[in-house]
């Protein structure tokens, strides 16, 4: 399996993908996580702070990831949208959520891609020559906001004459 990063705005992948999801709900399995977690402060942060109370605080990131692929585990790709937030110093096992936990599209898009909510990158899987190019024809339309007609299934997860599997 080959991973490399997309070029590609998160916020309009995750338009792109609700929009999809709602013409055609059977073409992509998505699945979206979100944890917290604790961080040794940096070297020469809150230096008027004593060792001991260094000790209390420590840096809490959110780590959100959304993952979608199409429904047939076959067509080998999968993206990935995965933002991380910086919550900032915290006192410990003061962050209130721990452990991961499982959130949808629509959350994951409401409360992690807007402007100030971290950094958000885009991440790709793929299997084979094949498979990066079917994605290659996938981001080409998501470029472009094309849409499959309702009920259809999408050209970017179909396999097309001459595709290796």
């Amino acid at each position: 399996m080959e991973t490399y990063p997309v070029d590609i705005d998160p916020a309009q992948l995750l338009r792109w993908l609700k929009s999809e999801s709602e013409a055609a709900p059977a073409t992509f399995r998505v699945t979206g996580t979100r944890s917290q977690e604790r961080r040794a402060l940096p070297v020469g942060s809150e230096a008027h702070l004593g060792d001991e109370e260094r000790e209390d605080l420590s840096e809490v990131a959110t780590v959100a990831t959304l993952e979608f692929a199409p429904l047939h585990v076959h067509e080998g790709w999968q993206l990935k949208v995965i933002v991380e937030d910086e919550l900032g110093p915290r006192v410990v096992g003061a962050t209130g959520v721990e452990g991961e936990q499982a959130i949808d599209l629509a959350t994951f898009y409401g409360e992690y891609i807007r402007p100030g909510r971290g950094i958000a990158n885009v991440v790709a899987d793929v299997e084979s020559p094949a498979a990066r190019h079917r994605l290659n024809r996938l981001l080409a339309e998501i470029e472009k906001n094309r849409h499959v007609p309702d009920g259809a299934e999408s050209s970017a997860a179909k396999p097309r004459k001459g595709d290796r599997k």
